[in-house]
């Protein structure tokens, strides 16, 4: 597996996810001029209504009061109109009278605030569907064929016509027919309504401006959060994981695991988790390490034994001597037998136990079987065991049959392994609290304080001295121990209360 090159960070995706309430923002300054444009069909739709009465007043009255209303109108409406005959040509402007109402600007000497205002515009309408608006031109000549919403009008029609002026302003234009009774000639007179939108334009522009501040607020927030995120979940990530591909390829023996003590957040629990695995699975690895070279250390002696024995037999001539070879090459096989069987059984072990599916089991009815199994076949020595039966079903417990057998016979083993010949071996099962308690005493020695740790260590072997050599691994508590633990238990060892003896107790959760 090559080496993580962060291809597929989770930097770029949170400031992504960020970026959504900044592109959202963003669009909403675009598509600010969707709100403009209400308010411009908004405005054409009054200067319509508008237009509409004052070219129903004009129509009755003659065309010598034309001029006169077209002044009056316009200053009160602040717009400009102008009065076109049938021929096409101006009858009337209210600029004549009144003066200009409204104002086009030349961009050339505007400062440069409104310069910069402009050419947002011209970026943000590149961004929109709307078709371009023509200039707003004032003719040379000015007649009727100068404006589209006139000659419409002249053919009956109330026109409209939006134009935009050198400054970005639109400017409004409408042309509404002067109807002069059922029989007024075609094309008919046309009074045209003329207002620039600057108000609007100062509105949106105000509007966006507070946009884009905040926009750039927003965004600034956006960048500092994503840097934040990317610095306390991008970056503790990217060292977990380089530490992890250190653990795999095992170029480091002593690689640390960064625990992250301060945060007690998710990425803190799985610092820490994976500074736990990494410690138990070095911890694993110097085991089987320790395993190897114990087994290697514990054939050596047998192997030792009997090539000295095979070595010696073509030199023996005596039977008696030769029997005694023998003899000594048979103990030392069934050593090396029974050696290379608990071995496996070790072995194995811990990986049964991850697999096996625990069941409820009555412990003190395993055990109740094992012993009448001991008093069946009997029990050598003279040796008795007293076992104090609880009642049915108040001592179950969670776990592997076949391995907590395994743990009742080796102990039970050991206890009548060291005790003296008609001795009592007394074992008890019993539930106290939320444990069940598997206690068992023996009539031996006791073990000093100092080997009560010592004898749970894998080939560690302190038998009695009346015991056949080598019939014994050193292994039985060693396996006890695995199987207990694997089950949430612990086992411990301390000396009889009355009298003589080691006490073993097995703790296990209760069921």
């Amino acid at each position: 597996m090559p080496p993580a090159r962060w291809r597929f960070s989770l930097a770029p995706r949170i400031v992504a996810v960020n970026g959504f309430a900044v592109l959202a923002l963003m669009i909403s300054v675009i598509y600010l001029d969707s709100f403009r444009e209400r308010l411009v069909d908004q405005r054409v739709a009054e200067l319509t209504m508008q237009a509409r009465l004052i070219a129903d007043f004009m129509s009755a009255s003659p065309p010598a009061r034309w001029p006169a209303l077209a002044a009056r109108y316009g200053r009160a409406g602040g717009t400009r109109l102008r009065v076109y005959d049938s021929s096409g040509n101006l009858a009337a402007d209210s600029w004549t009278s009144t003066g200009a109402t409204f104002e086009l600007r030349d961009p050339r000497t505007e400062p440069f605030k409104r310069n910069a205002a402009r050419t947002l515009d011209i970026i943000i309408e590149g961004f929109g569907t709307n078709e371009a608006l023509p200039d707003y031109i004032v003719p040379v000549r000015d007649t009727a064929a100068a404006w589209d919403e006139v000659q419409s009008a002249r053919q009956g029609r109330i026109a409209t016509a939006l134009r935009r002026a050198p400054d970005r302003t639109i400017v409004i234009g409408i042309g509404v027919p002067i109807m002069r009774g059922t029989a007024s000639p075609v094309p008919h007179p046309v009074l045209q309504l003329t207002l620039d939108t600057r108000d609007i334009t100062r509105l949106v522009r105000s509007e966006r401006g507070t946009l884009g501040f905040v926009f750039l607020g927003v965004l600034g927030v956006s960048v500092l959060f994503s840097n934040f995120l990317a610095s306390t979940i991008v970056r503790p990530l990217r060292r977990l994981a380089a530490s992890a591909q250190r653990v795999r390829l095992g170029r480091s023996r002593e690689v640390t695991v960064p625990r992250f003590a301060r945060r007690r957040d998710e990425i803190g629990q799985l610092a820490r988790a994976l500074s736990d695995m990494t410690g138990a699975l070095r911890e694993r690895i110097d085991a089987t390490e320790a395993f190897a070279a114990d087994v290697a250390h514990e054939l050596k002696n047998p192997l030792a034994s009997l090539r000295s024995a095979v070595d010696s037999l073509e030199l023996v001539r005596t039977p008696e001597l030769k029997t005694q070879l023998l003899e000594v090459i048979r103990d030392d096989v069934g050593r090396i037998d029974r050696l290379i069987t608990d071995i496996a059984d070790a072995s194995r072990l811990d990986a049964e136990l991850s697999r096996t599916r625990f069941e409820a089991i009555d412990l003190g009815e395993l055990t109740g079987g094992l012993i009448r199994a001991y008093e069946t076949r009997g029990i050598p020595r003279g040796i008795q065991i007293a076992y104090a039966r609880p009642e049915a079903a108040t001592t179950l417990v969670m776990g592997e049959g076949d391995r907590l057998a395994q743990v009742v016979r080796n102990l039970v083993d050991n206890a009548v392994s060291f005790s003296p010949d008609g001795s009592l071996v007394v074992v008890v099962v019993v539930h106290a609290g939320d444990r069940v308690l598997l206690r068992i005493d023996d009539a031996g020695p006791g073990i000093p304080p100092e080997n009560r740790e010592d004898i749970f260590r894998r080939f560690y072997t302190e038998r009695p001295h009346a015991e056949e050599f080598g019939r014994h691994s050193g292994l039985g508590l060693a396996i006890v121990r695995t199987i207990v633990e694997a089950h949430d238990g612990h086992i411990d060892v301390t000396d009889r209360e009355d009298g003589p003896g080691a006490r073993f107790i097995v703790s296990l959760p209760a069921a």
